[in-house]
């Protein structure tokens, strides 16, 4: 692929990432839908999950969009394709697969 098609498919990516953390992370629109927790397990308790598990999305979408700015800014800064860990050549199919990969497999495995 070349480098205007892979910017194009990140910027898209990147786009799409920061679009639905903006709406993951925006105010309820209701201001009646307070969570409130009583003795019982309830709506506010399931509201209460759901929130956990949305911030939680929210945190990993934003490691992604991090990933995908830093392979944006490698483009610009001709090392798209270099390990940010150790340095060395980042497979081709890997970079198909994951074109925002910064990291080879072996530094991507030590960091998480």
């Amino acid at each position: 692929m070349e480098d205007a098609e892979v910017r194009a498919a990140l910027e898209a990516v990147r786009d799409g990432l920061r679009a639905e953390i903006d709406a993951m992370t925006a105010a309820p629109r209701d201001p009646m839908g307070a969570v409130s927790f009583g003795k019982r397990v309830g709506e506010g308790t399931t509201q209460a999950v759901e929130r956990i598990a949305q911030v939680d999305a929210a945190k990993a979408l934003s490691a992604k969009l991090r990933d995908v700015e830093r392979a944006i800014a490698k483009l610009d800064e001709g090392t798209y394709g270099v390990c940010d860990g150790c340095g060395a050549v980042i497979p081709l199919e890997r970079l198909e697969a994951i074109p925002w990969a910064v990291l080879c497999v072996s530094c991507a495995a030590n960091r998480g």
